[in-house]
């Protein structure tokens, strides 16, 4: 990698960490009625695409410098919230960047997304169930009562809505770039990647659209 490339990552490295922590700070949406306490940001959005752009091991540093300057700033959980926010962000949005990797198109996008929500679900389960009951004080037997209707569906809704706005953004966002010339792809990289725009807008909307009406039967909306 020349010194230019070297720089332009870092520069665009460093705008994601500003950008996802801003959108922590901004919007916090809780889902699941039952544990207000588990709020959706759209963190995870942001760094996926750092993750499409320069690789799993990247996405991975940045979400590790975004949960840092989350515990020192506005988090009450400490050590343990960085923990489980890095495990969050990590096991989904690896699993995507490396995926997409191997099969830079919409399905290999789309593949590793699917892939890293239920990565993220898993753990999140196993962790919340061995982890909760010692920072928030909830008996065990209470916290694993919650699992099944609480904490599965609220990954699995946090990763499809991460996917949905994942699939909108990515397109838009890595144009803007090119012509800016902050971001250099080649050009047969960039043709792959128009033919490929309807599809990505229109699983994007369905996929949000689904999140967003089972988040408000669950609410009592519907």
């Amino acid at each position: 990698m020349n010194m230019t490339k070297k720089t332009s990552k870092l520069t665009l490295m460093a705008m994601l960490c500003a950008l996802a922590f801003v959108s922590v700070v901004a919007i916090r949406i809780p889902l699941i009625p039952m544990v207000p306490f588990l709020e959706y940001e759209p963190k995870d959005v942001i760094i996926l695409t750092g993750g499409f752009l320069f690789g799993p091991m990247s996405a991975a540093l940045i979400s590790v410098i975004v949960s840092f300057v989350e515990m020192f700033t506005i988090s009450s959980t400490g050590i343990i919230g960085l923990i489980m926010n890095i495990l969050s962000t990590v096991a989904f949005v690896c699993p995507a960047a490396y995926l997409y990797k191997k099969h830079h198109s919409m399905a290999g996008a789309l593949t590793g997304m699917i892939a890293g929500t239920l990565l993220m679900t898993l753990i999140m389960v196993l962790w919340n169930y061995l982890i909760t009951p010692i920072y928030m004080g909830y008996p065990r037997e209470a916290v694993a009562e919650l699992l099944l209707p609480a904490f599965v569906p609220f990954n699995l809704l946090k990763g499809g809505i991460n996917t949905g706005l994942t699939l909108l953004i990515y397109k838009p966002l890595v144009t803007t770039l090119r012509k800016s010339n902050l971001l250099v792809f080649a050009s047969t990289d960039a043709q792959k990647k128009r033919k490929f725009n309807f599809g990505m807008t229109l699983t994007a909307a369905v996929i949000l659209i689904t999140c967003i009406m089972v988040i408000l039967v669950m609410q009592g909306v519907m």
